[in-house]
């Protein structure tokens, strides 16, 4: 796929490294993530939120009532905000931030999906 068929304006869209929320670059950056702002503060920080989100996606999903969702059961995102989600996202966060997370006893689902289909 080129860039030139993806529409204009989903050229800034990116999916969150943890949750794999998508939003545009100026969303993320204005408001950070809707599920993970308790313990990952990018919002005002462009440099952080490029490295705890990617633009390298797979699919969408658009999730409006995440307790009745089978797909949001599927994908493990049951318990987050509606919104929409990326079905697989391309990238890893920077070990720090790992380690950060890991300190606060919080442990991700890997949501990276291309090192495993490359098997």
């Amino acid at each position: 796929m080129s860039i030139q068929s993806i529409p204009r304006h989903d050229r800034n869209l990116r999916a969150c490294l943890i949750c794999s929320m998508i939003k545009t670059t100026e969303d993320f950056e204005r408001q950070g993530c809707d599920n993970c702002k308790h313990y990952l503060h990018f919002q005002g920080n462009r440099d952080l939120m490029i490295e705890c989100t990617s633009s390298s996606f797979t699919g969408m999903i658009g999730m409006m009532t995440p307790d009745q969702s089978w797909v949001a059961k599927w994908q493990r995102i049951d318990k987050f905000t509606p919104g929409m989600y990326a079905i697989s996202v391309n990238g890893r966060l920077p070990q720090s931030i790992l380690n950060e997370l890991k300190g606060k006893c919080i442990y991700l689902r890997d949501r990276d999906t291309s090192l495993r289909m490359k098997d």
